[in-house]
Parts: structure tokens; sequence; C-alpha cells
């Protein structure tokens, strides 16, 4: 296998641009798809305590033959663990599950305005996690602009990822500004528009992955509209996290570094956007409204 390409992060460390994703993925199935990716080739995980399947990540590593030090595992504290001592523990949980001393990036699931001053406090727990050599990297999820502002009035460290939506039909320009502006990697998840199969997306309902826009760019260049998409993202900076428990799927996904897209063909997945978010607001419900706890390791 090619040696893939990395992101170089803010605080030096660096990082696979595409991260294999098991969100909603069963805990029965985690491991079988996270050795798969692995054997196909991905170096980069992705979970989080909320999706309940930080062990079956474990399990496919251990399964997968390679050495720890070839992985990168990123995870996300739930808000049911913000706070410092809470988001310490968060730590520890993780760790557990998915068996390993170190985790490489983890970040706070949401930004929970409702009651920001825990998330100050679980992110203060992130930057001692940081010092402490227990985690590499530090980071953020679905935080918006004025977010980062607020964070970034007690924070010492700047987050090194933002984990946001962002598919052509969804770029977010203000947030990918805001993060560049402090030198913040953005991460998209639903990188390919997932969120765009579901019944309620927009008026038209049409998914990106059927646009007309991405399935010309791919029939000229003889690839999937997923591979198009992704491509899109990895020529712009961005971190990619696409998932599937498909072996095809995760395959075709990570075919991606042996083709280029021009920019016009770039500039016209740039205009595909139309403002409609998908996934939860992350200035609407509360998420601890939700009641929904970590188990313990």
């Amino acid at each position: 296998m090619s040696e893939i390409p990395h992101l170089t992060l803010n605080n030096g460390v660096t990082m696979p641009p595409l991260g294999y994703g098991v969100f909603q993925t069963p805990p029965e199935e985690t491991a079988t798809a996270v050795e798969t990716a692995l054997r196909t080739g991905y170096r980069h995980i992705d979970t989080a305590a909320a999706y309940n399947n930080e062990r079956g990540v474990g399990e496919g590593v251990r399964r997968s033959g390679l050495d720890r030090e070839e992985i990168f595992l990123e995870t996300k504290v739930w808000v049911s663990d913000y706070g410092y001592d809470e988001t310490l523990h968060a730590y520890e949980k993780s760790a557990a599950k998915l068996g390993v001393d170190v985790i490489d990036l983890l970040i706070l699931h949401q930004p929970m305005p409702q009651h920001f001053e825990r998330t100050r406090e679980a992110y203060r727990a992130l930057e001692r996690l940081l010092a402490d050599g227990r985690v590499r990297a530090i980071g953020v999820s679905n935080f918006m602009p004025h977010h980062l502002d607020a964070l970034m009035e007690s924070a010492a460290v700047a987050p090194a990822v933002n984990q946001v939506e962002l598919h052509p039909y969804f770029t977010q320009p203000a947030v990918q500004s805001a993060d560049a502006a402090r030198d913040i990697l953005t991460q998209a998840w639903s990188p390919i528009g997932g969120i765009t199969f579901y019944p309620g997306y927009g008026d038209d309902r049409v998914s990106v992955l059927d646009d007309s826009t991405v399935q010309g760019l791919a029939a000229r260049l003889g690839k999937t509209a997923a591979q198009v998409m992704l491509r899109w993202h990895l020529q712009q900076g961005r971190s990619a996290i696409p998932k599937s428990t498909n072996p095809g799927r995760i395959a075709e996904n990570f075919d991606v570094f042996d083709f280029e897209l021009d920019d016009a063909g770039l500039a016209s997945l740039d205009a595909l956007d139309t403002g409609h978010r998908g996934g939860p607001d992350p200035d609407g419900p509360d998420p601890s409204a939700r009641n929904f706890e970590i188990p313990e390791a």
C-alpha cells in the first residue's frame, strides 16, 4: 500500500486526512467493520462515547494486527460527562473501552451553549490531558464561530480540530473561515451528504449523491459521486470522515488518492451550497436534556 498523505495539526501532530467513521454502526458489527477498514488502508478511526461502540473499535484495531502506533484514534466526550473532573473520568472510560493508554484526538461532542461553563470546564480537562500526554491532540465538534470565540475567552490551547456537518449542500463557509483564523482543522462529518438521504432534508429532498453536478463530474473522471466529494474535501485541506459497513463502499471511499479535481470542478461543488443544515442545530435543544449517560468501562 502506498503511503497515505497526512495533515499536520496546529500542535505538530500529524493525522491521516481520511478517517473511517462508525456513527450508528451497531456495537456487534463495529469490530468487523473497523478491521475491514484498516485492512483496506484506513489508518484513522473516528468514534464517540455516545456511539456506544468504542469497545468494538478497540477490538477491530487488535484484530487488524497493526501496531497501535500506525493507527490514529479519535473519540468524543458526550455532554453528560462535561465538567473538569467528569471529563477526566470520561477519558478513562473511553481509553479503557478502546483498550489504549493514549488517545490520539479527544474532542467535545457538542458546544452545549445552554450550560457553557460546563463546556469550558470540560475543555480545561482536555488541556490537562494534553499536558499530561494522555491525549496527543484535543478539539471540538459542532462548534460555530461564536462558540469558538466564547471558548477561547478562557482556553489556553486552541482546538486542533473542529468536526462539523459539511458536504456540498452545506459548506459552512463562516465556520471554515473561523477555524482557519485560529489554525483549526475543519473536519467533515457527513462528508458525502449522507444526511441528505433522509426525508425532510430540504423541500426537494434530493440526495447530494444524486445531484447532476456531482454525477457529471464523476462521469467525466471515471469515479463515483462519493469519491468526487471526498476528493473535494481533501483538495481543500479538510479532513473527512465517511462511514459505511459495506466492504465494497469502504474500499470505494478510500480510493481517492489517484486523481484530482480541477479548479472549475472544485468551484462547481462549492456552488451547490444551500445553507440548509441537515443535522441538529448546535444552538438548538439542550443536548443534556436527552438524559443520556455514558456507561462505565
